[in-house]
């Protein structure tokens, strides 16, 4: 599905980013997976073993480093056509007990971050009136609300610059966002068991949601099976909110 794309994908060397790597990989496409962690990086590296895929250690809320490591991209993967911005910092703190450098933490990598590798791949498209896709990880909190209320504002702010972003960039490139629930990876050992059991008893699906279900989705929105999607915010939440 994927065999035309070079694809760059943030947060890339574990939970759900870790699953779009290998399953973009197995549809074709070539990767240029960024990850804070270069350790993680480089066992993704030998783990996958492919020559379609590239590694860059990328502090993505950094706009300086987002900015050098576009113009690596414009320099060495010119060609790139799809961007995942997956990389996010969940604290599970509640509101009241957030320091602000801990608030900014959050918004520079899951808010920022996102804008920032947005501003700069739309603008190489663009600039050659190439088309591209674009996928956001969102989340159900930023729908529903979370115990995490910094989490949940910045979930909630990524639909937002996934809307905006589908009229800016009309008609080149598709921009959509997915909005997972509870995914068994390592971020799920913050979420407060009370929440844990809130979204269990209202799934109507009772099977864990698993990264690699989330990664599927993304790569039909990656792929020209979803030609006609632009603007969308598709819900994975095992019918827990029905819309």
């Amino acid at each position: 599905m994927l065999e035309t794309m070079k694809i760059i994908v943030t947060g890339a060397a574990s939970g759900i980013g870790k699953a779009i790597v290998h399953r973009s990989l197995a549809e074709g496409a070539a990767i240029i997976a960024c990850d804070i962690n270069g350790a993680a990086l480089d066992k993704l590296q030998q783990e996958e073993d492919s020559l379609s895929l590239f590694t860059y250690c990328l502090d993505t809320g950094n706009y300086a480093e987002v900015e050098q490591f576009f113009a690596y991209i414009a320099q060495e993967h010119s060609d790139v056509n799809g961007l995942v911005n997956n990389a996010g910092i969940y604290l599970g703190k509640n509101i009241l007990d957030y320091k602000p450098d801990e608030i900014d933490k959050v918004l520079n990598v899951n808010v920022k971050g996102y804008l920032y590798s947005t501003q700069l791949f739309g603008k190489l498209l663009l600039e050659q009136e190439r088309r591209g896709t674009i996928v956001n990880m969102s989340s159900v909190s930023g729908q529903e609300g979370s115990s995490d209320a910094v989490y949940g504002l910045s979930k909630a702010a990524v639909l937002g610059l996934t809307k905006s972003c589908a009229m800016n960039f009309a008609p080149y490139i598709r921009v959509n966002a997915v909005a997972p629930t509870m995914t068994n990876t390592p971020m799920m050992s913050h979420i407060p068991a009370w929440r844990q059991q809130e979204y269990t008893e209202h799934q109507l699906i009772r099977e864990p949601l698993l990264a690699e279900d989330i990664a599927d989705s993304v790569i039909f929105l990656l792929s020209k099976k979803s030609r006609a999607y632009t603007g969308a915010t598709f819900d994975i939440n095992s019918g827990c909110y029905l819309r």
